[in-house]
């Protein structure tokens, strides 16, 4: 949900009416079920998604909100049925992202790597600080903890100067 809730909330429909509505939809045969599937058939690599959507490109915020009003322009003012297409690719380009993290490094790995950047920002870390602890960070892993030690470990042994 986490691709398909950017986009509704960037075109100014309800996240939490669609969230409601796929999860419904993932219990709806009495056990609840993953929303994206796949395949290989013949060789061919099939993902596809199933998802009930009401999302609206006209009236409500999707005309009124500036950003929302942005977003559809971005995305050249799709109709209603063209967005629910883009908003369940998004969907699926997220499962899809997901699927590569746990068969890769692992979600909490890329993950952290993600918000080092966000931790080094609310740790005060100077450009050359970030850019030696990115790297410094390339090959371990991370926590708000380790990125407070070595920051400071960085700035006590004074390395960069």
């Amino acid at each position: 949900m986490n691709g398909i809730d950017a986009v509704v909330i960037a075109t100014g429909n309800d996240f939490r009416a669609v969230g409601a509505g796929a999860h419904a939809y993932a219990a709806k045969d009495g056990q609840y079920k993953g929303l994206s599937n796949c395949s290989i058939d013949d060789g061919v690599f099939k993902f596809w998604i199933e998802i009930p959507l009401a999302i609206g490109t006209v009236g409500g915020l999707t005309k009124l909100h500036p950003l929302a009003k942005l977003s559809l322009e971005i995305l050249q003012n799709p109709t209603a049925k063209e967005l629910m297409q883009i908003i369940a690719v998004a969907g699926l380009a997220q499962n899809f992202a997901a699927l590569k993290a746990l068969t890769t490094t692992g979600i909490q790995h890329g993950h952290m790597k993600m918000h080092l950047q966000n931790m080094l920002n609310q740790l005060g870390a100077t450009q050359q600080e970030k850019k030696y602890l990115i790297n410094h960070f390339k090959d371990k892993d991370i926590s708000y903890n380790t990125a407070t030690e070595a920051l400071e470990k960085l700035r006590t042994t004074k390395m960069l100067e």
